[in-house]
């Protein structure tokens, strides 16, 4: 069976495998679990300069990534038959869930591009089918950071990468739920205790406590989820 594989198109090849090459994914990267190459779509560019950017078509400020380039470099990293998804990290794509990160673990890997500039040509959008991904309502200066963040949240979930399976588990948006506090000693701390339900051993009062303090969390900081959360509950 053939390991995870992601394939970033970028004009910053450089930039990986940046901090996904330290802590657990780096060290499942070194053992062969899942695989990373960084591809430069400037090696697809037009004439003696590489050009990889054009003016947009209209006018406007800055430059457009040309829809030539970005499908030479798609077609050779991802000819038919690939059958990962092909990923545009863009702050007018759907946003990541935890759904989603999950779906991406399950597959056999994903290509993504990296836009940068103004954006990409739509036409290479529609063409090569590209699912546009946004990691936040803020615009980065590239999306080589977005696709790190995909990317991490993606290898943390695969096989034999985190150390405890069930860690992964009881973590923020895994049930709709922002997560419930954590505590460990000192059991107080500057006049702050740890709460005591937590240290009397009775497990099921504490996984009532952690739901219950799971659900304020949530109530207080995002309550968009929390009325989703109940509309499915």
């Amino acid at each position: 069976m053939k390991p995870w594989s992601a394939t970033i198109l970028t004009l910053y090849p450089e930039m990986f495998p940046g901090p996904l090459g330290v802590s657990l994914a780096g060290e499942a990267l070194r053992r062969g679990e899942w695989q990373l190459e960084a591809r430069n779509i400037r090696e697809h560019g037009i004439g003696r300069h590489r050009a990889v950017d054009d003016t947009p078509a209209g006018g406007g400020p800055g430059m457009v990534l040309r829809a030539d380039v970005v499908a030479a470099a798609i077609d050779v990293a991802s000819p038919p038959g690939d059958p990962r998804p092909r990923l545009l990290l863009s702050p007018r794509g759907r946003p990541l869930t935890q759904a989603r990160v999950r779906e991406l673990a399950a597959g056999p890997g994903l290509v993504a591009l990296c836009g940068r500039f103004e954006g990409v040509d739509e036409r290479v959008i529609a063409g090569r089918e590209l699912e546009e991904v946004s990691v936040g309502d803020y615009v980065l200066s590239g999306g080589e950071i977005a696709a790190m963040i995909v990317l991490d949240a993606v290898v943390r979930l695969l096989p034999g990468v985190m150390g405890k399976q069930g860690s992964g588990i009881e973590e923020s948006f895994e049930g709709g739920l922002l997560e419930y506090p954590h505590y460990t000693r000192p059991r107080d701390w500057e006049g702050r205790p740890i709460p005591p339900i937590l240290t009397s051993g009775n497990h099921a009062a504490i996984a009532t406590w952690r739901d219950a303090e799971a659900r304020k969390v949530t109530a207080d900081r995002r309550p968009d989820l929390a009325a989703l959360h109940n509309e499915k509950s």
